[in-house]
């Protein structure tokens, strides 16, 4: 089986995410670190090249379709591994709170003090510290209010519009790279959006070891006390994902065509490679990234 078990012991922590399906709101400023270049195909590549999730808002600040009107939240339902086994919203409120459980511990074990980051759900539109960002721009993380940004619908897409493989643990990679900026942020080495591009440019790099980071947690998923460990299967779903979202073959997908030059995620196998680096290693060197031959 594809599913990535949750330990049916394991409590769930619904705070560490908000609801906000159905809400919208004006225009912000700001810079968001996007989730690995992931989105709808046509808005994923004005990403990629650095854009604002707030450029890509309608005029005005009006809110985009399907963004009126709040729904409701359904994570107070969220209480064990059983429903995290059950309910798509429970399973990935259980990912973020393994992530951030794997994160503090780390922070904790060399002296540091790991800040929570909330994750938001949203539909159509929602105000950020970032930007007006719409469901188009796919995950992503926003440095100004330290949030995480989803609309689960994305979850289809890296399916259909990108060719992945899909299953819960590349979901689960999504979010974990997303958290690896968080981590970046917190440690000061955040550098995506505003490093220069290319193959070996500051935004690769960046982009890079948010996904050598999300290996980290993956090997040490189980240890948090959330999860059964992942089996080989859903090792590769995790990798499939993570070649999916590899500049090269969006833009051959694309344009047609591949510029390294422009480049500001990693190649495909770049992002397999630090995937795999993070998984193997289990530690924060064998994420250092800014300093290895890539």
């Amino acid at each position: 089986m594809r599913a990535m078990t949750f330990q049916p012991g394991a409590k769930l922590d619904p705070s560490q995410v908000e609801d906000m399906r159905g809400s919208s709101g004006g225009r912000g400023t700001g810079i968001a670190v996007g989730g690995g270049g992931i989105g709808l195909v046509l808005v994923l590549i004005y990403v990629l090249l650095g854009g604002n999730p707030g450029d890509l808002a309608p005029p005005g600040g009006a809110p985009a379709a399907g963004g009126s009107g709040a729904a409701a939240s359904t994570l107070d339902e969220c209480k064990t591994g059983v429903d995290a086994n059950a309910k798509e919203d429970c399973r990935i409120l259980g990912y973020v709170n393994s992530v951030q459980a794997f994160w503090q511990k780390s922070f904790a074990d060399s002296g540091r003090q790991y800040e929570p980051a909330t994750t938001r759900f949203f539909t159509g539109s929602l105000d950020t510290g970032c930007g007006l960002a719409t469901a188009d721009v796919g995950p992503f993380y926003c440095p100004n209010d330290r949030h995480v940004y989803i609309d689960l619908g994305f979850f289809d897409d890296l399916r259909t519009k990108l060719g992945a493989t899909g299953g819960p643990l590349a979901e689960a990679y999504v979010l974990a790279h997303e958290y690896g900026h968080h981590i970046q942020d917190l440690e000061g080495t955040l550098q995506g959006g505003t490093g220069s591009q290319g193959a070996t440019g500051t935004s690769v790099r960046t982009e890079l070891q948010a996904d050598c980071f999300a290996g980290m947690w993956v090997k040490n998923a189980a240890a948090t006390g959330f999860l059964e460990p992942p089996t080989a299967t859903q090792i590769a779903d995790a990798l499939d994902a993570a070649s999916a979202v590899g500049d090269d073959r969006i833009q051959k997908e694309t344009q047609g065509r591949v510029n390294p030059e422009t480049w500001t995620h990693g190649s495909s196998a770049q992002r397999r490679t630090w995937f795999t680096s993070g998984f193997q290693g289990g530690t924060e060197k064998d994420c250092d990234t800014f300093n290895a031959q890539l």
